[in-house]
């Protein structure tokens, strides 16, 4: 890649970090090949306390590899994966891969309206499914259905013990088991899988430029698109990642996946950075502060990225039961803003780093951080990342730069920069802006987001173009709100924001009018919108105006909304 444009932000890097990185060449499974190569006998994997080791997650990938291929998986193939954080994810997502098929990854959270768009966008006919969603997959309409689900119980890839616990005939363990796994039938087992042999090493495997991986993200209208990354730009921001962290050693660090390995931050951080680290990567199903200070006593973090209300709530869990976090090295915060309230004291109770980063799931996903060190600058995003070029432009002329220091849309290109939306020619073009003349380093990508670059090269965020909602480090939708709310007759008209919160980043509210004569019943709402909406999209409040504001056209002015529900 041609660097065409200036990078003052260079001078601020961090000691160790290089500007630039050679652009890997080969696959995600690459990496994974050559840590098993590297780290055999040390633990890849820790689950509940159970280890794989890199060897035996090398066997396994293989073996699964070799029971997709029998199945019928071939490349260029979509597979859906619909799991939490366990083993088997990890197993799975490189065993696809080898074959050189595309994952898809889903939140297994989503309600089966929201899982039918993407399998309906998507087209995938194998699934690697969790059994708790197995019936919800298997329940898709004939147009969208799978041909093949492998079952996954979570469970199996707990230690004995764990799993005796959860047999007892007691209500709490059933309740537990439950919210674990399920029976399920008319399925292959992941047990069934990984009983053949490894995939035979003759097969082709995927290269740089060839599809890895769809992740799905929210528009600013309409529902999600699935923004299609390649090996060469998620092999490449795992590069970046190593980079921008010289101090984190190859083969001894730990890195917690309290982040759903899903979400497009979890994936690169986890399935991708910690794998080709050689980590011992610590896998907990949903983030549960109890269990992730139980490894803290034991082993704490070398790496934990996170958003900052887990950051929160780790170290108001951690003074209640008296556990240190001393000892967690660098934490790396992203998806939502990171205030200062929470940066001080998590520096003063780990003695490490906790720094914020910035980026999008087109990105693979990481544009930016903070250096690891003194030199961070709190309230910002920090700096491009090395191979990255970013700049500031009118908003409405993307080819027209702002001055130094004047706030405008970020628009970026670098390796980790995704080709466009699956299947979407026309959401694709829009958000490209072409490069100018004799520029041959390609087009730039639109972020959608106003910042300010000061003069040593710090970004800040100033505003988004865009009106997702980001709450809690997910990306919601508002149109998609409105949609489900507009299906309940006590409303009229609906315009769904996002209004700052301490918590979760942004909270979803809702402002309704209301047809003639009924009242506002936001528990009925609420049902409503759960129907056919995960519960992170649900909305916290529910308000009633007499109108909304609109443009000439008709237009909702969602701006306008949220203005008036701040000054209230």
């Amino acid at each position: 890649m041609t660097i065409s444009t200036p990078r003052p932000w260079l001078a601020s890097y961090a000691e160790g970090v290089p500007h630039d990185i050679e652009v890997p060449e080969g696959s995600l499974y690459d990496l994974l090949e050559g840590s098993v190569a590297e780290f055999g006998q040390n633990v890849a994997l820790e689950f509940f306390g159970r280890t794989t080791t890199y060897a035996e997650l090398g066997d396994q990938v293989l073996r699964a590899a070799e029971g997709l291929r029998v199945l019928g998986v071939q490349k260029g193939d979509t597979v859906a994966l619909v799991l939490p954080n366990c083993p088997q994810h990890v197993v799975a997502f490189y065993a696809v891969l080898r074959l050189g098929a595309i994952v898809v990854e889903h939140n297994p959270l989503y309600t089966p309206r929201e899982l039918r768009h993407q399998f309906e966008d998507h087209g995938a006919k194998f699934a690697v499914v969790w059994n708790n969603v197995v019936a919800t997959v298997q329940a898709l309409p004939e147009d969208v259905a799978v041909d093949t689900v492998v079952s996954v119980d979570v469970t199996r890839a707990m230690p004995f013990t764990t799993r005796a616990l959860l047999r007892l005939p007691i209500e709490r363990a059933r309740a537990s088991r439950s919210a674990l796994t399920t029976a399920v039938r008319g399925t292959v087992t992941w047990e069934k899988l990984l009983e053949n042999s490894p995939v035979d090493g003759h097969i082709v495997r995927p290269g740089a430029a060839d599809v890895a991986v769809i992740q799905y993200t929210s528009g600013t209208t309409g529902l999600p698109k699935g923004a299609t990354l390649t090996h060469r730009n998620l092999s490449t921001n795992a590069a970046q990642a190593r980079a921008w962290v010289p101090t984190v050693r190859r083969g001894t660090s730990v890195v917690y996946a309290v982040l759903p390995m899903f979400h497009a931050y979890g994936l690169t951080l986890c399935l991708t950075f910690a794998m080709s680290m050689g980590s011992r990567l610590v896998l907990f199903p949903k983030f549960d502060p109890e269990l992730v200070l139980a490894v803290v006593k034991k082993r704490p973090a070398t790496f934990l990225p996170a958003v900052p209300p887990i950051y929160a709530r780790l170290m108001t869990a951690a003074q209640e039961s008296g556990v240190s976090l001393a000892g967690i090295e660098i934490a790396i915060s992203g998806a939502m803003p990171l205030a200062a309230s929470v940066v001080e004291p998590w520096e003063a109770q780990t003695g490490g780093y906790l720094v914020e980063g910035y980026g999008l799931s087109e990105t693979s996903p990481v544009l930016m951080a903070n250096p690891v060190g003194p030199s961070r600058r709190a309230g910002t995003v920090g700096l491009p990342l090395p191979n990255t070029e970013v700049r500031v432009v009118d908003p409405d002329n993307p080819a027209a730069d702002r001055a130094p220091g004047e706030p405008g849309e970020l628009i970026v290109r670098g390796p980790q920069v995704f080709s466009g939306y699956w299947k979407k020619p026309d959401e694709t073009a829009a958000v490209f802006v072409p490069a100018d003349a004799g520029d041959d380093a390609g087009p730039w990508f639109r972020t959608g987001d106003i910042v300010r670059i000061d003069a040593d090269g710090f970004v800040t965020i100033v505003d988004r173009i865009k009106e997702l909602i980001i709450t809690g480090g997910f990306n919601v939708s508002p149109s998609e709100v409105e949609d489900a709310l507009r299906a309940h007759p006590d409303v009229a008209e609906v315009a769904v924001v996002g209004v700052p919160s301490a918590h979760s980043g942004e909270d979803v509210v809702a402002v309704v009018v209301l047809e003639p004569g009924r009242e506002l019943d936001e528990k009925a709402l609420r049902d409503c919108a759960r129907d056919s909406l995960a519960a992170y999209k649900v909305p916290r409040r529910i308000v009633a105006f007499d109108e909304l504001p609109k443009s000439l056209i008709g237009k909702v002015l969602r701006r306008e909304v949220r203005e008036r529900l701040l000054a209230e």
